[in-house]
């Protein structure tokens, strides 16, 4: 294709993007569809939406072999939604960026503020806002496997645009930078120090004074992701939080649990919850499911990576986002 008709076509997307979004918002219970950036999304309106009252958004990454559908079909998000009133976008990786609908967090063009998938990420969520009724203290992000690292650098290098975030079955910020690192994380864990890479996470959304808090969930049996990144991901938020409490790492959040606790699903899975309490804040949580792959845990069975037999993660995800906000600017 030549240069002029790939612009061609670049701008016929993003006008059919605007056209979406112009007018009255959709009727509520119903998708809307656009594009921002030669990459497409889907948006829930939730049941009851009104216009002019504002409303969370909840930012939900899908993983490599999944669509928006295929994701909100296994997390039930959008059932969730209905209930709790909130927005819900689902960005979707194109097949020409990557052939197995995976986000690329190994690229360093990923990995920054400001360029890449990220800020066409976060492009999005600027396109929502300007057309829907969001309460900017309330913006948070979530995501399964490649959508869950993705999530990290989004939490990392925009913690003034999310108040919260969700990695399941991930990794942590920058635990690789090249394609051979990737794979050796997935399989082993990162070679990067968490600590140091929660510095890194600090620093890219601009030295932030304000912590970051994260949810991590992970099967001890993840034989795609080991569990370590999990872990590793707890470590790095919370150092990350550790420089944006005071601006300084000084150990006033720390890689200490101040509660531990288990339950079991029933009839299903056990699993084990470790919270990290500082400064009155709930930073991190780290739900471990015992026995469990590289799934999302209680999913919809009709639809791939779902373990129906764990917890109810879409649930214990929003309980988590709903304690978080913004400051007022």
């Amino acid at each position: 294709m030549s240069m002029s008709r790939s612009v061609g076509a670049l701008a016929r997307m993003l006008l059919v993007s605007l056209a979406i979004f112009t007018g009255a918002p959709a009727e509520a219970g119903a998708w809307v569809y656009g594009a921002h950036g030669g990459r497409s999304f889907q948006l829930w309106v939730p049941d009851g939406y009104q216009p002019g009252a504002q409303l969370p958004l909840v930012v939900a990454l899908h993983g490599c072999l999944q669509n928006p559908d295929q994701f909100a079909g296994l997390t039930r998000l959008n059932v969730k939604a209905d209930a709790e009133k909130f927005l819900v976008l689902y960005p979707n990786q194109a097949v020409f960026a990557n052939p197995t609908q995976c986000w690329n967090f190994m690229l360093g063009s990923n990995q920054e503020r400001g360029t890449g998938e990220p800020a066409l990420i976060v492009g999005m969520v600027d396109l929502v806002k300007q057309h829907y009724a969001v309460d900017a203290r309330r913006v948070y992000i979530g995501g399964v496997s490649a959508g869950a690292v993705m999530a990290g650098t989004l939490l990392a290098c925009y913690s003034d645009v999310f108040a919260a975030g969700m990695v399941s079955a991930g990794a942590m910020y920058k635990a690789a930078t090249t394609i051979s690192g990737t794979a050796w994380a997935m399989s082993f864990g990162s070679i990067y120090h968490p600590d140091d890479r929660g510095r890194d996470a600090w620093v890219c959304s601009g030295r932030p004074r304000r912590t970051v808090p994260v949810l991590v969930m992970h099967g001890t049996e993840d034989d795609v992701v080991n569990p370590i990144n999990g872990e590793q991901a707890v470590r790095q938020f919370l150092q990350t939080s550790d420089q944006g409490d005071d601006g300084v790492s000084n150990d006033s959040v720390r890689y200490v649990p101040t509660w531990t606790g288990s339950a079991t699903v029933p009839g299903g899975r056990t699993y084990t919850v470790k919270d990290y309490v500082y400064g009155g804040e709930l930073l991190a949580r780290h739900f471990e499911v015992r026995g469990m792959g590289h799934a999302w845990p209680g999913g919809d069975a009709r639809y791939p990576f779902a373990d129906p037999s764990g917890p109810d993660a879409t649930t214990f995800m929003w309980d988590f986002f709903r304690q978080h906000a913004l400051d007022a600017p």
